[in-house]
């Protein structure tokens, strides 16, 4: 039977340390700032967005919401983007993705400030985790070394497969794992006996979007199993990429849904946001 990794514990405590430490900013005069731009009315975006700035006013931060229309053009969220860059009390922009078609989310990325992507998304940022000397680190898989960290969960030398290989998910967990000088695998659409290699793994991370994807023949009896995913089940009720009823009874530890990585993506959002405020400050 595994043991369940509680992410609204564990975010709980690096929301406390966020504060604790934005206390003492505070009394330097420093603010940290978070710049939160929606385009669109996307519902999901929406609760997303509510969320950031209710974490933000936890912690202490200043944070600021730009919501636009849909119609949006291209021209006015890059002016927008710019402004941000230049404003000194802004620590931290982030652009709730996805953006609506007629937007080109690459160019919007691209236009922030690395400094300020807090997201960690921008092309620099990306190149900086590659070889390991980074600053911010995407919110979703830092999250999750955040999880293994909390149960002293050894990686080195572990077999670790990722199933996804998203820019945002897949491609980043993988390298973290691989700097904790784990033996990463990345599987994915295309994968040939993937069950095979999932029954390899020590550390199990699923990010590939569909519901209960991973069931308890693809796992390795003892393993860590991470569930990223965020899906609605046959009858609309939220689930995982894992079949956590077969999972479970196989694995040592297990994230459920919700209530495992989803809680830890907004704790290090705030944690990015700290870290920008004190590079700023010119303390980091």
């Amino acid at each position: 039977m595994a043991k369940i990794i509680n992410g609204k514990e564990v975010s709980k405590k690096v929301r406390e340390s966020v504060k604790a430490e934005t206390e003492k900013l505070k009394a330097q005069g420093i603010v940290p700032g978070l710049a939160v731009v929606i385009v669109g009315d996307d519902p999901a975006s929406r609760v997303y967005v509510n969320n950031k700035k209710k974490a933000c006013a936890e912690v202490g931060f200043m944070s600021e919401e730009y919501a636009l229309p849909a119609e949006t053009t291209q021209e006015e969220l890059l002016a927008l983007v710019d402004k941000l860059n230049k404003k000194p009390e802004i620590n931290g922009i982030l652009v709730q993705l996805p953006l609506p078609k007629h937007l080109d989310e690459k160019a919007v990325i691209e236009a922030i400030s690395p400094e300020k992507d807090v997201d960690a998304f921008h092309a620099s940022n990306v190149g900086k985790i590659m070889i390991g000397d980074y600053k911010f680190l995407p919110c979703t898989p830092a999250g999750v070394m955040e999880l293994i960290h909390s149960e002293n969960i050894e990686i080195s030398g572990k077999n670790c497969v990722v199933i996804g290989r998203s820019n945002i998910v897949g491609k980043p967990m993988a390298m973290l794992l691989l700097h904790e000088n784990g033996t990463v695998t990345i599987t994915h659409s295309r994968t040939k006996n993937l069950a095979e290699i999932t029954r390899d793994a020590d550390i199990l991370v699923a990010a590939v979007g569909k519901p209960k994807f991973v069931t308890g023949d693809m796992v390795k009896e003892g393993a860590v199993v991470i569930d990223v995913g965020m899906d609605r089940d046959e009858n609309g009720k939220l689930c995982g990429d894992v079949d956590f009823d077969s999972v479970e009874p196989k694995a040592s530890y297990i994230t459920p849904v919700p209530g495992g990585v989803g809680p830890m993506t907004i704790a290090m959002l705030m944690k990015n946001t700290l870290m920008a405020a004190k590079i700023h400050a010119g303390i980091e």
